[in-house]
């Protein structure tokens, strides 16, 4: 029920930001601008779906690993692609001391998963296994896919507000066109809007693969104190702001970078609070028992 109710909300936030290009589209008054703004937003983000997995990866620095040098995480991946019933995805270290994870791939057969070094050096074998779980989970649910739709659709809104300077605006006559200060809140709050509504998306999604993971893992106690830890650890070690990590941060299962000021208006993680008392919640009504570390 909870999988079905965050279905629909994609879906409603999805159609909100295709109601906002039709409506760019009918304030620019049509024409190739918009068209050009639709094919290039699609194949920058056709570009980014299918090398997202490559993208990632080299702003962590992250490198594959052997079964050998990492006995215990290939274990735990394994076994959880088994009992998902899914292929197993590769595997990457980041050497990076704070600790993190994220999965990217646009399915199950192009996933992969990667740790920190940090993560691995804070969590236990069974917090590391509820991240897996979580991160095995955005793959499973097609959450690079859902992003990736999101992301062109906002693509689209930035760029068509951004070719409203250029373009004619609704005739040659001054009366049937939008005023200048019109024109200024049209470049400043559709790409606001956009982002707004796919972050909300990205959001939603962690909330669904804490849920899936933890029942995949069948311990949400496990990863509500991996979440604690990972927190603090991230706190306390942010990672630099630089291009590729920024464009990379909503992968990762909690934010890398510095928090606080306007930032935090568009993180694209929900408050860690909120994931584990989520958690806790669900942990009550499975009967997995009580929290095993401290708040």
């Amino acid at each position: 029920m909870h999988s079905h109710h965050n279905g629909l909300k994609t879906a409603a936030l999805l159609g909100l930001l295709s109601a906002m290009i039709l409506a760019v589209g009918y304030w620019l008054g049509g024409g190739a601008g918009l068209v050009f703004a639709v094919v290039l937003s699609l194949a920058m983000n056709a570009g980014t779906y299918f090398f997202s997995d490559s993208i990632a990866l080299r702003s962590m620095r992250a490198q594959p690993v052997s079964e050998a040098e990492f006995p215990a995480l290939y274990r735990i991946v394994r076994e959880l692609a088994t009992e998902a019933g899914q292929p197993m995805p590769r595997l990457y270290v980041s050497p990076a001391l704070q600790p993190n994870a994220f999965a990217t791939g646009r399915d199950p057969q192009h996933a992969a998963v990667a740790v920190t070094v940090g993560i691995t050096q804070l969590l236990d074998e069974r917090e590391l296994r509820g991240v897996i779980g979580h991160e095995l989970s955005h793959v499973y649910n097609r959450d690079i896919l859902i992003s990736s739709v999101a992301g062109a659709l906002a693509g689209i809104i930035t760029m068509a507000a951004q070719l409203a300077i250029f373009l004619p605006l609704g005739g040659s006559d001054d009366d049937d066109g939008p005023n200048p200060a019109s024109l200024l809140l049209m470049l400043i709050l559709a790409p606001i809007a956009a982002s707004v509504i796919r972050l909300s998306i990205s959001r939603n999604r962690e909330f669904q693969a804490d849920a899936s993971g933890a029942t995949l893992t069948r311990d949400p106690l496990a990863l509500a104190s991996a979440l604690q830890k990972i927190h603090y650890g991230a706190q306390r070690m942010p990672l630099p702001a630089d291009g590729q990590l920024t464009g990379a941060a909503h992968l990762m299962i909690a934010n890398p970078l510095r928090a606080g000021g306007i930032a935090s208006l568009f993180s694209t993680h929900p408050p860690m609070e909120e994931r584990i008392k989520r958690l806790h919640q669900l942990a009550a009504i499975t009967g997995t028992g009580p929290a095993r570390f401290s708040r």
